[in-house]
C-alpha cells in the first residue's frame, strides 16, 4: 500500500513541474546588465519572457542624419531632457518610410549611453507584455527607452489596449525612468475606413464632432506627448544626404559630383527618394568604386 502511494504521489510531482513548464513564467532580470545598451524582450513558445542583450548594436550617428534637422531637435531634446531626470514625453514617429525614424532613435541611443541610456526593443505582438518589462526595470538607475518600430494595430490586437493602458491610464503611476518611443507611417496606428465618415454628427451651430469609432481610432496616439512628423525627401534633399553617406564611406567630392546621375536612377528604379534609399545607393557605388 505504501509502495502505490510513494509511486502516485511521484506521478502527481511529475505532473506539476509538467504544468509549470507550460505555464507562463514571471520575466526575471538579466544577470548582467552591462551586456550591452539595447536589449531585446522575447517571448518564448512555453511563455517565458527574456531580456535579450544585442551584441552588436546598429551605429548611426546624430550628425550622419540629415535633411531632418527639426525633427532631430525634438527627439535630441526630449531624450536629454529624460537622461537628466527632468520631465519629458512619450514619442510617437510618423511619417514617410525610409527617412529616418528609426535611425534617429538609435542615434539618440548611441549619443546618451554614457549617460545611462539604455533601449529595450519589443515587437508589437508582445506589447501585452509591456507591465512586466516595466515592473522589471523600474528600479534601475539606468533610464530605458521601450522601443517598438513600424508600429500598426489590426482590429482587436490585444497589444492596442495594453499601450494605450501604459502610456496615460493605467491605475499604476508611470515609471520616472521608461519612455516609450515608437515609429509608425500612420499617425493613428489603427486602419481608417470612409464608411467610419458616416459616424461624425453635426450641432446646429456647425461644429463637428467624430463619432466613437474615430474617437477610438485616434485616443492611442494622443496619448503620445510628442508627435513628430517626417516628410518625402526632395530632389536636392534626397541628392544631399546621397552626398553625404557617399563621404561617409570614403568617396571623394569628384567621385560625389559623378554619382549625382546614377544616384537619381536608382531613386527612379525603386520609386521613393528616401534616406534609406539614399544609404543604399551609396553602399553599392562606393563599393563598386573601391572607395
Amino acid at each position: 500500500m505504501n509502495d502505490k502511494f510513494e509511486r502516485l504521489i511521484e506521478r502527481v510531482e511529475q505532473l506539476i513541474d509538467r504544468v509549470q513548464a507550460v505555464l507562463p513564467q514571471p520575466l526575471t532580470a538579466p544577470a548582467d546588465w552591462n551586456a550591452s545598451i539595447a536589449w531585446r524582450y522575447r517571448r518564448r513558445s512555453s511563455g517565458h519572457g527574456t531580456l535579450e542583450p544585442v551584441r552588436h548594436v546598429a551605429q548611426m550617428a546624430l550628425e550622419d542624419l540629415k535633411e531632418i534637422d527639426a525633427q532631430k531637435e525634438k527627439i535630441e531634446r526630449n531624450t536629454r531632457q529624460f537622461v537628466q531626470g527632468k520631465p519629458a514625453n512619450n514619442v510617437l514617429l510618423t511619417g514617410a518610410r525610409g527617412t529616418g525614424k528609426s535611425s534617429l532613435i538609435r542615434a539618440c541611443l548611441h549619443a546618451f549611453a554614457p549617460q545611462g541610456l539604455r533601449l529595450i526593443e519589443v515587437d508589437k505582438a508582445e506589447l501585452t507584455d509591456l507591465p512586466d518589462i516595466i515592473e522589471v526595470v523600474s528600479n534601475r538607475p539606468e533610464k530605458f527607452i521601450i522601443f517598438s518600430d513600424d508600429l500598426s494595430f489590426d482590429e482587436g490586437e490585444p497589444g492596442y489596449k495594453a499601450l494605450k493602458s501604459i502610456l496615460d491610464g493605467s491605475v499604476a503611476a508611470a515609471t520616472p525612468n521608461v519612455l516609450i518611443y515608437a515609429t509608425s507611417n500612420r499617425r493613428h496606428l489603427l486602419p481608417e475606413y470612409m464608411k467610419e465618415n458616416l459616424t461624425y454628427t453635426h450641432t446646429e451651430d456647425g461644429e463637428v464632432h467624430p463619432g466613437e469609432v474615430i474617437e477610438e481610432k485616434i485616443s492611442l496616439s494622443e496619448r503620445f506627448g510628442l508627435w513628430v512628423s517626417f516628410y518625402p525627401f526632395s530632389q536636392s534633399e534626397y541628392l544631399a544626404i546621397v552626398a553625404q553617406w557617399l563621404s561617409h564611406f570614403g568617396a571623394d567630392a569628384n567621385a560625389i559630383e559623378a554619382a549625382r546621375p546614377e544616384a537619381l536612377v536608382w531613386a527612379l528604379e525603386r520609386g521613393s527618394r528616401s534616406g534609406r534609399v539614399a544609404y543604399q545607393f551609396a553602399r553599392d557605388f562606393t563599393g563598386r568604386a573601391g572607395a
